[in-house]
């Protein structure tokens, strides 16, 4: 039988700064020496511990994870959190860049009607486990939601990418190596995907409906910019102390002016 001391004396081995509590896990998720083996040669070699379990821990909440997928971190969960703030029971809400749908899964006991939208299909899958009672739309950002929504969506909220191109290298080998770098890349200066976002949300939201994108400190002005030249009103910014940030763009659109915007 393989010990606990063992594991964590092989995860201290390749630099993990959690080996006890990495060993742990990989122990309790193991149903077999076998298997405990496998997931431990996983994870050794440099592949995320959240794909090797199969779930990451958020905001109280196993989610399903896999192997090529985003990771959700820590750090989104103020999104989320400032997601459900905005959010009643007669609300429709977009999880925009949905991964794995972190968010979509804490508003699935709000009442809302909510969705989720992403390019990627294993990540739908993963989706679909996390958020059952979601709709899930496969395709790039406002693209992929049925027209029906147009002025209608009350909350979008969006972890989009948001890494400078030139800084992915300079990420953690599990990032890099391991998830996909669409999910990670935010073009030259990191906001790409929040100006596209803002440019198109104002068609889609309703009368004071709110856009909600995690970002950085550091990108947080362009993403700001982004907001504003897209004629929403930057409200405010929300962050807290492990890192998160979420700027808050609200439409100023009156209701006559969605009407007009919808075809005849």
């Amino acid at each position: 039988m393989i010990d606990h001391s063992r594991v964590t004396a092989a995860l201290r081995a390749v630099g993990s700064v959690w080996a006890e509590d990495e060993a742990a896990l990989l122990v309790a998720q193991a149903r077999t020496d076998t298997e405990l083996e496998a997931l431990l040669a996983r994870r050794v070699s440099g592949e995320p511990l959240e794909t090797v379990l199969g779930w990451v821990a958020f905001l109280d909440r196993r989610l399903a994870g896999a192997p090529g997928v985003f990771v959700p971190r820590r750090r989104t969960e103020l999104l989320a959190r400032t997601a459900l703030s905005r959010t009643q029971p007669h609300h429709v809400v977009v999880e925009m860049c949905c991964g794995v749908a972190p968010v979509a899964a804490v508003l699935g006991d709000s009442g809302a009607d909510v969705h989720a939208a992403d390019l990627s299909e294993p990540a739908l899958v993963c989706a679909a486990r996390n958020a059952p009672g979601a709709r899930l739309h496969h395709g790039d950002l406002f693209g992929a939601l049925p027209h029906e929504l147009v002025g209608r969506v009350d909350v979008v909220v969006a972890n989009a990418p948001y890494v400078p191109t030139d800084r992915i290298s300079a990420m953690p080998h599990e990032a890099r190596d391991h998830e996909p770098h669409l999910a990670l890349d935010g073009g030259a200066e990191g906001v790409d995907v929040h100006r596209r976002l803002a440019r198109e949300a104002p068609h889609w939201l309703a009368p004071g409906g709110v856009l909600l994108i995690e970002t950085s400190r550091d990108q947080l002005p362009l993403t700001l910019g982004a907001l504003r030249d897209a004629g929403l009103v930057t409200s405010e910014v929300v962050d807290d102390v492990v890192g998160g940030c979420v700027a808050v763009g609200v439409s100023a659109r009156a209701r006559g002016a969605v009407r007009a915007a919808e075809p005849a």
